[in-house]
C-alpha cells in the first residue's frame, strides 16, 4: 500500500479553508453595524466590509450655534462603528487566520 501523498492532504485543506474564507467573506458583507454617540443621538450604520449605508441624526444635536459638538458626534458615532466592525472582522475572520498557523505573513500568529 503506497502512503498517502501529503500534497493532497494540504491541497484539500487550503480548498476548504478558501470556501471558510469566502464564507466568512459573505458573512461580513451582509453583517450590519450600528456605531452610536451621544447615548444614540448620532447613529451611524454600515455593513462588515467597511460601507457605510446610513446615518441618523435626531434633531436635538442640531444647532446652528454648536456645529462643533454634532461634528464631534459624529465622529465618535464612526469610531464606534469601526470598533464594532473590527471586533466582527476579528469574531469571523480570525479563527481562520490562525489556521494558517502564521504560514503566511499577515495572516495567523
Amino acid at each position: 500500500m503506497e502512503p498517502e501523498n501529503p500534497m493532497a492532504g494540504l491541497l484539500q485543506q487550503a480548498q476548504q479553508m478558501q470556501q471558510q474564507l469566502l464564507a466568512a467573506q459573505a458573512e461580513m458583507a451582509a453583517a450590519e453595524v450600528t456605531g452610536t454617540a451621544g447615548g444614540g443621538l448620532v447613529s451611524v450604520t454600515g455593513n462588515g466590509t467597511g460601507e457605510v449605508t446610513a446615518v441618523s441624526i435626531d434633531p436635538k444635536v442640531v444647532d446652528a450655534d454648536d456645529v462643533e459638538t454634532l461634528q464631534d458626534l459624529i465622529v465618535g458615532a464612526l469610531a464606534d462603528l469601526n470598533t464594532k466592525r473590527d471586533a466582527l472582522t476579528q469574531q469571523k475572520m480570525g479563527p481562520l487566520a490562525g489556521g494558517l498557523g502564521g504560514g503566511f505573513p499577515g495572516l495567523g500568529g
